[in-house]
């Protein structure tokens, strides 16, 4: 007996908007499997507005509510059953933030949960993670968000501990992050990885998935630290638009990746890790198996 049910998740970053729509199949005697079905991104970033004036422009609400329009308009047409949106950094920030998402649901039908950096840690750590980590080994799981990156100290397969910081793409960029807030992680990283003889770093994010992809490795096999710093000073030596031009990176993309970069090569430095491994997993999968697993709440279609 084969049963397919479609999801759908929804993840508002401070750098893009995401939709990711998943096939649920479950069949008689076998483990359930969760397919990716569809998945739409759309550069809003918010988070240039929020970090530095700490509302969401006009023009920029205006667009959410277009994007989020099509969204439902595309779950409709893929009939997803659930889905859940959610909010981080940016959407929780920004001062007219529970307007907006008052707003799109007015307008839309869609219901925003503005979530917490542990929250998000939470729904992260749902995803397949486990199928992608060595349960005699430990990582330091840094997941790199436009305004946030999250870490989680993972041993023997069990969560250590993990924390949020307020260190992301679109605030580096700004220069909005303040060295207290650098040293802060650094003590963190340390005290918590210390007491491992050897630990690798997990990464997350859409540009440490974009390196690992250029990079031509076959998955499961990690980034050592020479090939992420060799990396990060050849992308130094291009400008902006050379970026785009010569290494064919998106424009929404070929700034973010070199702040991006920074973040997992310090917490490698910190850590003492000598490779990355990319799992090519996010929010938006955590949200999927969160509305399957019933461990969140989910709105239907």
């Amino acid at each position: 007996m084969l049963s397919i049910k479609k999801y759908a998740a929804i993840d508002i970053g401070s750098n893009a908007v995401r939709l990711l729509i998943a096939n649920i199949i479950e069949e008689k005697g076998k483990p359930v499997r969760f397919k990716k079905s569809s998945l739409v991104r759309v550069p809003i970033r918010l988070g240039a507005d929020v970090f530095l004036k700490q509302k969401i422009s006009k023009h920029n609400q205006q667009r959410m509510l277009d994007t989020m329009q099509a969204f439902k308009l595309l779950m409709k047409s893929h009939n997803v059953e659930k889905y859940k949106a959610c909010a981080t950094s940016a959407m929780r920030e920004a001062s007219n933030g529970n307007k907006l998402s008052e707003l799109v649901l007015n307008e839309t039908d869609i219901k925003i949960d503005i979530i917490g950096g542990e929250e998000e840690a939470a729904i992260i750590a749902a995803t397949d993670l486990n199928t992608y980590i060595d349960k005699n080994k430990t990582y330091l799981y840094v997941d790199v968000g436009g305004g946030s990156t999250e870490f989680t100290v993972i041993h023997n397969g069990n969560t250590i501990t993990s924390r949020s910081f307020k260190i992301g793409t679109v605030r580096l960029l700004n220069d909005i992050v303040k060295k207290e807030t650098w040293d802060e992680l650094e003590v963190w990283i340390k005290e918590n990885t210390k007491q491992y003889e050897k630990i690798d770093v997990l990464g997350s994010g859409g540009n440490i998935n974009k390196i690992f992809k250029i990079s031509g490795k076959s998955l499961g096999k990690p980034l050592t630290y020479f090939y992420l710093t060799s990396y990060y000073n050849m992308l130094q030596s291009y400008s902006y638009e050379e970026r785009i031009t010569e290494l064919d990176l998106n424009q929404d993309r070929a700034d973010v990746i070199i702040p991006a970069t920074r973040i997992y090569l310090s917490a490698m430095k910190w850590s003492g890790a000598k490779d990355i491994f990319v799992p090519k997993i996010g929010l938006a999968d955590g949200i999927i198996k969160s509305i399957y697993y019933d461990t969140v709440s989910s709105n239907t279609q």
